[in-house]
């Protein structure tokens, strides 16, 4: 298989328009990516002594956090507006080789920092609601 440039993993926010126009959230250094099923316990007197889960069963999340420098981006204007209206958007999760994630997430949490001497930066996390579609890449 072939190494991917972290560079190429993207976080796109819709507009909400028909047709839906995204735009990449600009200055991120670091994104990550993180899909996680809740399970469901079904041990019983019959299990033998060993837990066992049902298949299926459950709630699925994506949560999505990324870092970078704020360069006041129409996108980061858009994410700002998400986060104040406590509304969700779309968006897309694009990597190097063409997979793409797409679904609306809701901004957890959007923080700003910046040092005397440095640039203003920022952080955020996007937690799914409702269900993700995933396309293959390459």
């Amino acid at each position: 298989m072939k190494a991917e440039s972290g560079r190429g993993f993207l976080v796109k926010i819709g507009n909400g328009g028909t047709p839906e126009i995204f735009t990449t959230i600009a200055g991120m250094r670091t994104t990550a990516l993180s899909i996680n099923n809740s399970m469901v316990d079904v041990t019983n007197k019959d299990s033998d002594g060993w837990r066992e889960l049902l298949s299926g069963a459950g709630a699925r999340r994506m949560s999505v956090t990324g870092a970078g420098v704020f360069t006041n981006s129409t996108a980061e204007s858009n994410l700002r507006g998400k986060v104040l209206d406590g509304t969700i958007a779309r968006y897309e999760i694009v990597f190097e080789n063409g997979d793409l994630f797409t679904g609306a997430f809701q901004v957890t949490a959007l923080d700003y920092s910046g040092d005397h001497d440095g640039e203003r930066s920022y952080t955020l996390a996007l937690e799914s609601s409702g269900t993700i579609s995933f396309v293959a890449g390459i």
